[in-house]
């Protein structure tokens, strides 16, 4: 696309915005008055006015991207005051930056990366990360839209100045995005955006916009010094990512031209790692190891490490050397406080060793397929070696770049840095040696790829931003930049099996595609089940070569990201059931940046927009992840059957007892029940669902309903259609049991609830635990538990599978997790059941099982739980010590960690259990990612072990 989309009014000004992990910026060209560019297309930055100290205002070239929330007695409110709000509540920008440093509990920091983390959910208050005592939190995407709405604003009062013509939501506005966001990333971006007042804009890519920074700088010498074949590195390492985009140099019809071949896969990986892993070195000095300084004082020297990275490393500094002083609190303010001294020596060896090492090209970065270290919550990249990350970015990309150049040694002739992590000068010179010692074996001893200037580096994106919206106005040189990724929704192929080491789906969006991309996939023709819900898995890949539109592939796990699925009903008909529709995929890329997704019915006008879910917590995994159904339609039937006539309605004479359906259906099925798959069980599932009146006939007929439903039903997620089972569920909560008085029956619901808990939402989950948990209390008292009446003094096996329940209802909030929690340990001091330690461990769990980590309760409070367990002489059984490494297990999270201290007793507790070695390794190991062995002991049983495309 080469012209400017026609507002209602003429722009006045394109605006590049370069909303950063650390810092922001805002870079203008002024148009004409009729829209189009002028003659003079210089490109200018905005100082931008924010408050710099209390109650004072400056202009400053960029804006910290932090959000300081105060207490209710933390700061005068006139100190807070803006030109245009003196009502203003919090504060952005270097006051907020500052104040921080001094009440470090209350800033909001680092908000683009957890754009980019999806095991919570980023549309919740989950900010500051941790802080309990902060009133009032705020969301990522609420984070980024208040850095937005203070550049809209503060643009308004200083360039607008009242004049509804030059506001900038009147304008063109581009708003950069890290290369390697994925699509819900940019959703929640573009939703950050509209939340801040700004309504037409674009998303551009960060390297792309530092080289089009560069471009605007060499329009009429850039031809003269380069030449066709040649390739430009662009490596980005701000505040939080780190980006890496290949482009090439390539012949056009008009002379040569630039054409984005590659970007690299997310990597939360910059600055801020680098000032954590000074703060550990420094802690280390402090308290003789990381890890032992508290949450509020830990970030004290964070924000302090930050400080001295940027002053030790600045080429034009003088000092040699900075204090870091780390204030206590309360009564021993000064006797508490610590302090240090941090040298420039140090700080550039830790830098250059830990994150800029010199590596071959052999080299990969280490644990690489894991998830890495955390530290305020955020999954950073495994490795710190930025170097072994840009060598296996370029490994992966050799054989597309000898394709495409026609070269058969292809090399990076230029570099481009940028980012304020690559401002110093040694940095980018060690990054240059480094690539040097990569191909001197190719392209000569003497060889050395070409630093191409960047003289603004803080500033480049944004300005970079600005030029390319006179590029989108034909004027300006363009980079051919067609999608750098093919996108692709799984399907299951008729009879058809993918390997086990491969997912097949349909290719929806070619490589290579351009903004604007629009089509509809007429083969190969789907089949979508209607009015209840569906699951539309996509994937992503940046390597895959030559896949065309509609093309059905195998896809390896090691070539493709993982979007969170789209997930939505589609209705048709009027009260109409499940139906079979057969239906088109409609897709484009749009130039807002983002993926559009349509399913189009083939027999009717029906068109239903599919929503990615941005909500998605990890460990949700679609059933895409298992193995699809292998047994014969026929013989699921009779199962099926069988159902009905043990547990369903008909004569009373022709029912089959229900004590032997379970054992009828593995020897119809020849399958034990332990090994039946989620397609499996939910088919069952619903044909028990089909058979809900039979509950009526006895006792015995409901309790063997509600187990083997929940036992089909278990984890409660997992099928593109448990969405609508659990709404199933939740009606018959709602309406109770029919045998309430009877304890078995009772027991059979409790353990009904636990298998499918976690299908249900945290409000349904909140719901149960209002309505059970007063029967948990002292006993004798009233119980009162909601839809089921119970006894005074509740049967024990009853009591403790009640606790199972409500362990299993990891949505609950971090204080109903803390009640119950402390509650139950009450309740153990008497005498514990190896369930109740199995609950107690689910309440306090480091890693959840498919929770959001902001429902984790605090280290603090697991460390009270370990103590108190251990002052109550425990048995040194199996049972104790598994829950007691759920309780203390390292995360690398400093949040959800507890001491040091006390996960030693729980390793030296453990060390005479017979499963002594795999309980140490999960106790010790950072690595988030549970087993499947791990995942059925949480859950407190075995796990169940795959749009199907038309014949």
């Amino acid at each position: 696309m080469n012209q400017l989309e026609k507002p209602e009014t003429p722009y006045h000004f394109i605006i590049g915005i370069d909303l950063g992990t650390t810092n922001s910026a805002v870079a203008y060209v002024r148009l004409t008055q009729g829209g189009l560019p002028s003659e003079d297309r210089t490109v200018r930055f905005m100082k931008i006015p924010q408050l710099v100290a209390a109650g004072e205002i400056d202009r400053r070239p960029v804006l910290p991207s932090f959000l300081y929330i105060p207490g209710s007695y933390d700061l005068p409110p006139e100190s807070m005051a803006l030109p245009w709000d003196p009502e203003r509540k919090d504060v952005v920008g270097e006051f907020a930056r500052e104040q921080g440093a001094l009440v470090p509990g209350r800033l909001v920091s680092s908000a683009k990366s957890w754009l980019a983390h999806g095991g919570v959910d980023r549309t919740s208050p989950i900010l500051p990360w941790g802080e309990a005592s902060v009133e009032k939190k705020i969301s990522p995407v609420e984070a980024s839209a208040r850095y937005l709405l203070h550049m809209r604003e503060s643009w308004n009062y200083s360039i607008a100045k009242g004049r509804e013509e030059y506001a900038l939501e009147n304008q063109l506005v581009v708003i950069t995005v890290p290369a390697s966001f994925d699509e819900v990333a940019r959703e929640l971006t573009v939703s950050a955006a509209r939340q801040a007042g700004i309504g037409r804009f674009v998303l551009l890519e960060e390297p792309l916009a530092a080289f089009y920074a560069w471009i605007s700088r060499h329009e009429s010498d850039w031809q003269s010094s380069m030449k066709a074949g040649q390739i430009i590195l662009v490596c980005d390492v701000g505040g939080g990512t780190t980006d890496f985009t290949i482009v090439a140099v390539r012949e056009g019809e008009m002379g040569l031209r630039f054409d984005r071949l590659a970007v690299g896969d997310h990597l939360i990986l910059g600055g801020d790692n680098m000032d954590h892993a000074l703060g550990r070195f420094l802690e280390k000095r402090l308290m003789g190891q990381p890890g032992k300084l508290d949450t509020r004082r830990w970030r004290q020297l964070s924000h302090q490490c930050r400080k001295a990275k940027e002053v030790l490393l600045n080429d034009q500094a003088r000092e040699r050397s900075l204090d870091i002083t780390i204030m206590g609190s309360g009564g021993k303010l000064i006797g508490s406080t610590l302090k240090t001294t941090v040298t420039r020596d140090e700080v550039r060896e830790l830098v250059m060793d830990g994150f800029f090492p010199m590596v071959s090209i052999d080299e990969v970065p280490q644990g690489e397929r894991r998830r890495g270290l955390t530290e305020w919550g955020l999954p950073y990249a495994q490795d710190p070696a930025v170097t072994r990350h840009m060598s296996d970015f370029w490994k992966r990309f050799h054989d597309l770049l000898q394709k495409e150049t026609g070269r058969d040694g292809p090399v990076p002739d230029y570099l481009l840095f940028n980012g304020g992590a690559l401002g110093p000068a040694p940095i980018r010179k060690r990054l240059r040696e480094v690539v040097k010692g990569w191909f001197q074996d190719i392209a000569g001893p003497d060889w050395a790829p070409k630093a191409l200037d960047n003289p603004h580096p803080e500033l480049a994106v944004a300005i970079g931003a600005a030029y390319y919206g006179l590029v989108r106005a034909g004027e300006g040189i363009r980079i051919g930049a067609g999608s750098p990724r093919s996108y692709y929704v799984e399907v299951v192929a008729g009879d058809k099996k993918s390997r086990e080491d491969s997912r097949a789906a349909v290719c929806l969006v070619p490589r290579g595609s351009e903004e604007g991309f629009e089509t509809q996939l007429l083969n190969p023709a789907f089949e979508v089940l209607a009015n209840q819900p569906v699951s539309f898995q996509l994937f992503s890949s940046s390597t895959r070569l030559g896949d065309r539109l509609g093309d059905v592939v195998e896809l390896n796990e090691e070539e493709i990201s993982i979007i969170p699925p789209i997930r939505t009903v589609l209705r048709y008909g009027k009260k109409a059931g499940a139906v079979s529709l057969p239906v088109q995929l409609a897709v484009r890329l749009t130039e807002v940046g983002t993926l559009e997704v349509w399913c189009e019915s083939r027999q009717t006008p029906h068109r239903w927009r599919l929503q990615f879910d941005v909500r998605q917590e990890v460990d949700s995994s679609p059933a895409s992840d298992l193995p699809g159904e292998t047994l014969e339609q026929a013989v699921v039937e009779k199962a099926r059957d069988k159902i009905r006539s043990a547990l369903g309605g008909g004569t009373p004479g022709a029912r089959v007892p229900p004590e032997s359906i379970t054992k009828d259906l593995e020897e119809i099925l020849d399958t034990r029940k332990e090994k039946w798959s989620i397609p499996l069980a939910r088919k069952l599932a619903d044909a028990l669902l089909d058979s809900q009146e039979g509950r009526k006939f006895s006792q015995q007929h409901e309790e063997r309903w509600f187990n083997l439903l929940g036992f089909c039903l278990r984890p409660g997620f997992g099928d593109p259609a448990d969405e609508w089972r659990m709404n199933e569920v939740w009606k018959i909560y709602l309406r109770g049991m029919q045998w309430p008085n009877r304890v078995s029956c009772r027991v059979e619901f409790w353990i009904f609830l636990r298998r499918v808990a976690g299908g249900l939402t945290a409000g349904r989950q909140l719901q149960i635990y209002r309505e059970v948990s007063p029967a948990l209390q002292t006993p004798g008292t009233k119980k009162s538990s909601g839809r089921i009446a119970l006894p005074s003094r509740l049967n024990r096996q009853e009591e403790t599978e009640i606790w199972m329940a409500l362990a299993n209802c990891e949505r609950l909030s971090v204080e109903d997790k803390i009640s119950l929690g402390r509650l139950l340990l009450q309740k153990m001091r008497k005498s514990a059941r190896p369930q109740e330690y199995w609950a107690l461990s689910r309440f306090g769990t480091r890693v959840p099982l498919y929770g959001p980590l902001n429902r984790v309760i605090p280290g603090q409070e697991a460390s009270s739980w370990i103590r108190t367990l251990f002052s109550l002489h425990l048995p040194p059984k199996e049972a104790v010590g598994q829950a007691l490494v759920q309780l203390a297990r390292l995360t690398g999270d400093r949040e959800r960690d507890v001491p040091e201290e006390d996960r030693q007793k729980v390793a030296s507790f453990i060390e005479n259990l017979q499963r002594f070695t795999h309980l140490q390794q999960i106790l010790m190991n950072r690595e988030p990612v549970l087993t499947q062995q791990e995942k059925e002991w949480m859950f407190g049983e075995a796990l169940p072990s795959g749009l199907v495309l038309s014949e």
